[in-house]
């Protein structure tokens, strides 16, 4: 009865994610359009290791599959010093970005290097210790690197952090499995600059060599429910998010694009993705001071080539004056 119950568990589970899933290995975390850090450290995780452990060579097949083609994009998003992305809920599990990294290597589902592996997954941590996301007790703090109250979720608590845990996966690997003993190779953000648009989540991811830094441009992630607008999230909302900057969440709102009504700014509200490609991304959204501007849209665009980058909005329907 219990093995029975368990597996329905994993079946429902599975099904529910499936929904979630936006293609090219890439899914949102529940609502229609909020990618985050979930997709390496649960919505990939998850099934792949479940399958890995269970011989389940045709669930393996499949998820694996996206897990590698997920790999191929969220690579690109580690700075050169080792920072993850600064984006979406949970950022106090810190190093569990390297949780999809090692799910990889483990089960053979990965287009990296063991030494890219092991140079993004080690770089993760070495950031966050060098950083002080210890404290004097030796415990990982409520934040990112010293405790910070606002990326502290209602669902938190003291051990709340300890879900970085998951980027001691790699320990699973044998001493002798290359990861471990082929030399740590440079991050693809260190190697050259690179533009690289990704549709599915909407993105254009950008990084330069000369400095490691990574910005993801965002065109397709608001975590907005369905069924309602809420107010901006700036851990998800910003047009973009990189590796060396965190959201501003009072006062004026960092990368973003408003129109004022009166002294009110414009929020984004909930992001139409138009498309990403070789060094673009572009969306549409309807301006929301609170109060929805009647027959305005804005079109937002961003073109990228190596350090360069040029945003453009194009303002439909608003009243004179705006």
């Amino acid at each position: 009865h219990h093995t029975r119950a368990a597996e329905d568990a994993v079946t429902r589970g599975l099904a529910r994610i499936e929904r979630w899933y936006l293609g090219d290995g890439w899914y949102t975390d529940g609502r229609p359009r909020a990618v985050d850090h979930y997709n390496g450290w649960a919505f990939h995780l998850y099934p792949v290791l479940h399958a890995h452990l269970a011989g389940d060579e045709r669930l393996l097949a499949r998820h694996g599959a996206r897990l590698e083609a997920h790999l191929q994009g969220f690579a690109h998003t580690f700075g050169g010093d080792g920072a993850p992305l600064h984006q979406g809920r949970s950022l106090i599990y810190r190093f569990a970005s390297a949780a999809a990294l090692w799910t990889g290597a483990l089960t053979g589902h990965s287009p990296l290097t063991p030494g890219t592996t092991r140079r993004l997954a080690s770089g993760a941590l070495r950031h966050f210790l060098d950083r002080g996301a210890v404290d004097g007790h030796g415990l990982l703090t409520l934040g990112w690197y010293g405790p910070c109250p606002p990326l502290v979720q209602s669902y938190s608590g003291p051990a709340s952090p300890y879900w970085a845990s998951k980027g001691f996966l790699g320990l699973l690997l044998p001493a002798d499995h290359p990861v471990w003993t082929d030399p740590e190779e440079p991050a693809p953000a260190e190697r050259a600059d690179t533009v690289l648009g990704l549709p599915a989540p909407g993105r254009l991811i950008q990084s330069t060599a000369a400095d490691g830094l990574v910005r993801v441009h965002n065109h397709g992630s608001d975590d907005q429910p369905a069924d309602e607008v809420l107010p901006d999230d700036p851990l998800y909302s910003r047009l973009a998010h990189s590796t060396a900057t965190g959201p501003v969440f009072e006062g004026t709102a960092d990368n973003h694009f408003a129109l004022l009504d009166g002294e009110e700014a414009s929020e984004r509200g909930p992001i139409r993705p138009l498309g990403a490609g070789p060094g673009w991304a572009a969306s549409a959204h309807r301006p929301d001071p609170g109060a929805e501007l009647p027959g305005t849209a804005v079109t937002s665009l961003v073109l990228a080539d190596g350090a360069l980058e040029v945003h453009a909005h194009l303002v439909r329907g608003a009243a004179a004056g705006t």
